[in-house]
């Protein structure tokens, strides 16, 4: 049995569909208000099981990993979180997790983090999740980290909203920067076949892994392939990164939510770059490229709704 935390985020919902597929007894750890809507058909005979609670609420939290060998911990607040959800959800889930799991007796604990990770980092989304890395190495549970590159999907919150960006302004697009800062971008099925295949792999028990696709992109080279592929060809705008955070301070005042976040900009703040053969060193496939995956499903999506969707969806609320 395996217990997955945020299964209904961007990495956790194709998980889900993935292990459904291969008939995998799963359990998820989600709050009520999630159970309402959830993103996989829950008729299927191997839909998983739910359990209601959060990852802050410990004793449903031990309810729903007794039992189980494996966790894959997705619970994250990267995207909509301020710092102190930030902080609440992920370094406070990480001490619940490492607590349950011990008391349960986990076989092991798998969990996603960003290439770039480390304690030590100046940007809060790197340094909280170089944190969490820690509390779970130090958790006496046998821990599997995977750090990727950034995940991109037909409904991710990276390159749609950049799309997105470039439907609103039919003039210019905004770059952080001078867009040398290096990416490495993975296709979300790529990684979810990568967190798969790590639940059968002996050799990435107790390690830290860093994966990516196939190729290195600069941040200006990933706008002007999204300009490319969507047709919508703009000025690209060299700004200071701190111009763009004041902008966005701004935004997230006037609208719900914000296409480009505090957390979206920590992401373009350094190189987050893997060896380029790491997926298949560590997990035996090839990943798929950046631009040709895009012309498969990005012409086709309709970026305006997708603005006004994003733009005024009520923010979510911490776990």
């Amino acid at each position: 049995m395996i217990l997955i935390t945020g299964a209904t985020g961007l990495v956790g919902r194709h998980l889900v569909r993935r292990f459904m597929r291969e008939s995998l007894p799963t359990r998820v750890l989600l709050p009520e208000r999630r159970m309402r809507r959830l993103p996989w058909d829950t008729g299927d005979p191997a839909a998983p099981e739910l359990f209601a609670g959060s990852v802050l609420d410990e004793e449903a939290f031990f309810r729903a990993v007794t039992g189980c060998h494996a966790v894959i911990h997705l619970e994250n607040a990267q995207w909509w979180g301020r710092r102190r959800d930030l902080e609440r959800v992920e370094l406070e889930g990480a001490r619940s997790l490492a607590a349950v799991a011990r008391a349960a007796r986990v076989g092991r604990i798998i969990t996603l983090s960003h290439l770039g990770a480390a304690p030590s980092s100046a940007f809060t989304l790197h340094r909280i999740k170089g944190e969490v890395e820690d509390l779970l190495r130090s958790s006496g549970v046998a821990y599997t980290v995977i750090r990727s590159g950034i995940v991109f999907a037909p409904d991710d919150a990276f390159v749609n909203h950049i799309a997105s960006m470039l439907r609103i302004n039919p003039l210019f697009f905004l770059m952080p920067g001078h867009g040398e800062i290096v990416l490495h971008p993975m296709y979300i099925d790529d990684l979810v076949e990568a967190i798969y295949r790590s639940l059968d792999s002996v050799r990435l028990v107790d390690s830290t892994v860093e994966i990516g696709g196939p190729e290195y992109l600069s941040l200006r080279d990933l706008i002007l392939t999204i300009m490319r592929v969507t047709g919508m060809r703009r000025l690209v705008i060299s700004v200071p990164p701190y111009f763009l955070r004041w902008i966005t301070a701004v935004y997230s005042r006037m609208f719900p939510r914000s296409l480009m976040t505090g957390q979206w900009l920590d992401i373009l703040a350094a190189n987050r770059a893997a060896p380029l053969g790491s997926a298949y060193d560590h997990f035996g496939f090839q990943p798929r490229r950046f631009e040709s995956t895009l012309l498969t499903y990005l012409p086709e999506r309709a970026h305006f709704l997708g603005l006004l969707r994003d733009s005024f969806r009520r923010r979510p609320r911490p776990v």
